[in-house]
């Protein structure tokens, strides 16, 4: 797979977790689409913003949060992958060994124990 803007093949790649569709787009036809439809072209504007914000937070909180924090973090914004996601990615996703992220689940379940209903 290429990157669009500097037509290099691209260092990442995706791996799905579930069985996925994927769509390929070839450069000059998502730009034909962007002036032929206005609104796909804002669309995607916003889609591109929000992701970037996305990507800003989750620089800061790589360095500003401790590996505790950020598995908190990932709990509130992902809730149902936590319980779907191998420790190996989430681990990956978060900067840290699974063994650590092992230690955090362990420290978390001490000092939260299992509210019983």
């Amino acid at each position: 797979m290429a990157v669009f803007i500097p037509k290099k093949p691209s260092k990442l790649f995706i791996e799905a977790i579930e069985p996925s569709e994927t769509i390929q787009i070839e450069q000059q036809d998502l730009y034909f689409l962007y002036i032929n439809i206005p609104k796909l072209d804002r669309i995607f504007k916003v889609i591109v913003e929000n992701k970037y914000v996305e990507l800003q937070n989750r620089v800061l909180q790589n360095i500003s949060s401790t590996a505790q924090q950020r598995y908190l973090n990932f709990l509130e914004q992902y809730p149902s992958l936590a319980s779907r996601l191998p420790n190996v990615q989430i681990a990956s996703y978060l900067g840290i060994t699974p063994e650590f992220l092992s230690k955090i689940r362990k420290d978390l379940s001490v000092k939260q124990p299992l509210k019983l209903h």
